[in-house]
């Protein structure tokens, strides 16, 4: 509490009338387009810690990107849109569910590229083994190899990949690279990374850069997290894997022995070209370009005959396009879900999604790492473990050291979404992400190998076991879930 004893009663006045302004202002600005949960915790965080409070907000109490890139967005849509109406992406697979066309053409509707047939897609569970697929395609490259990677660190288990890069950039093959601004630019190995990218002659560039003296300003906790990689149109990668060592090279994760487990997908076929879309549209977005020499409207047949549908999502659009197409296909659901999330925060419209398929007879499982590699994101998912029991999700914890940084979920027994999206609110509302709906049965069966491996290899929690827990990690718990809604 401040105190007033002494002061002229005029600083006092004009103290008690900045703070009412402050809470009217509050009032009527931070709920708008707003969760109510979010708005009501920038309120409670301004009403009692006030200029804490409003420092925050003005620093992170946007979360959309500056006008002038949503407008660049809006653009590159209606650009790849009108594109896309001209092609044919495939033949696509008969009788699917009643449910299955309106959801495709909601997730377009809202900026995703269209349902795309006769691809391909083989999953990599093997962290090593994803880099070398990565690398071989690499050198297969005989047009151009575009990458873009959350993180992206030059180390001795990354090396074979930037060889890749090197020998490919060597033969005249274009190599256009994208990292993302704040998880590269303090970490470990940056240096040598940009190093490497710059003798290669690499066009590289930082993604959502915070470069105020270039008049690049938004809210600094905004994040391209997007993990992909596309060899001449013709093959892709997407998943949860960065191009970094299994311990992200972090003193800290080196001292507790973690290591990250991941997903990726390697993709050929008409799809390929939805994925480059993306590729492109994030280029033009941060160097104002257009690389030259790429005919984006070229498709070609893959091999297999999966429906594949690239949906692309973050602060840049109007909807939270992931959390729909999740919240779709849980309703959609009628016998199985199965979700792999390292980060589940769900809201309150996910959380009923949920739990609202067990009370339909669907059985749901969640697979979670049992340890945390961020403090307030894993006692914010922790919160919701009681609910969830409650409901009849069983809960998988995959064993220390490992992270299971896996996102994906598998409905039933033909539909499947893999991507960079975790299952949080700053995925849905504050990362760029790419997730890919698949269906195909073949698909869901590879899915369903992977599970059963990190079920094989967890352990499942009990709502007994989860009534021992301490005091004081309920109330850590209980702490970091009223932060999580401050979006």
């Amino acid at each position: 509490m401040f105190d007033f004893s002494g002061l002229p009663w005029w600083v006092i006045a004009g103290y008690v009338v900045i703070d009412l302004a402050v809470r009217i202002v509050a009032v009527i600005t931070i709920p708008r387009n707003r969760r109510p949960t979010s708005a009501m915790a920038w309120l409670l965080a301004i009403f009692f810690i006030p200029v804490v409070g409003v420092l925050l907000f003005l620093l992170i109490g946007n979360p959309r990107l500056p006008r002038a890139r949503r407008r660049k967005q809006t653009r590159i849509n209606e650009y790849i849109a009108d594109t896309a109406s001209h092609l044919h992406f495939g033949t696509l697979r008969p009788h699917a569910p009643d449910w299955f066309p309106p959801l495709v053409a909601m997730n377009q509707s809202m900026g995703a590229l269209p349902l795309a047939g006769d691809n391909g897609a083989d999953l990599i569970a093997d962290y090593e083994q994803s880099l070398a697929q990565m690398a071989a395609a690499i050198r297969e490259a005989r047009e151009y190899v575009h990458v873009e990677f959350y993180i992206m660190q030059a180390d001795a288990t990354t090396d074979d990949f930037f060889n890749a890069l090197e020998e490919t950039a060597a033969r005249g093959v274009p190599v256009r690279v994208l990292l993302d601004y704040w998880a590269n630019r303090w970490k470990p190995k940056y240096r040598q990374t940009v190093r490497r990218l710059e003798r290669m002659g690499a066009d590289w560039h930082l993604m959502l850069p915070v470069q105020p003296l270039r008049g690049r300003i938004q809210r600094p906790d905004l994040r391209n997290h997007r993990k992909l990689l596309v060899v001449d149109g013709k093959v892709g990668f997407l998943g949860s894997q960065n191009i970094t060592d299994s311990s992200y090279n972090l003193p800290k994760n080196i001292r507790r022995g973690l290591h990250w487990v991941d997903l990726m997908v390697r993709v050929d076929g008409p799809v390929v070209a939805s994925v480059n879309a993306v590729f492109l549209s994030d280029y033009y977005a941060e160097t104002d370009r257009v690389p030259q020499g790429i005919d984006i409207t070229r498709v070609e047949s893959g091999s297999g005959d999966l429906d594949c549908q690239i949906v692309p999502s973050g602060p840049g659009f109007e909807a939270e396009n992931n959390l729909r197409l999740f919240l779709s296909l849980l309703y959609a659901a009628r016998r199985q879900i199965m979700i792999v999330s390292p980060y589940f925060v769900p809201d309150e419209a996910l959380l009923l999604a949920v739990t609202s398929a067990v009370d339909r007879g669907v059985q749901v499982e969640l697979f979670v790492s049992e340890e945390g590699d961020q403090a307030i994101v894993y006692h914010a998912q922790r919160s919701y473990y009681e609910a969830l029991l409650r409901a009849g999700v069983r809960i998988w914890m995959y064993p220390k050291p490992y992270i299971l940084h896996t996102k994906s979920v598998t409905i039933d027994t033909e539909i499947a979404v893999i991507g960079s999206s975790n299952m949080d609110m700053r995925s849905f509302g504050l990362n760029m992400e790419i997730s890919m709906l698949v269906r195909g049965e073949e698909f869901v069966h590879q899915m369903r190998l992977v599970e059963d491996a990190y079920r094989s290899r967890s352990r499942e929690l009990t709502l007994d076991e989860w009534m021992q827990q301490p005091l004081r990690s309920t109330v850590l718990d209980n702490l970091a879930r009223l932060t999580s809604a401050l979006q």
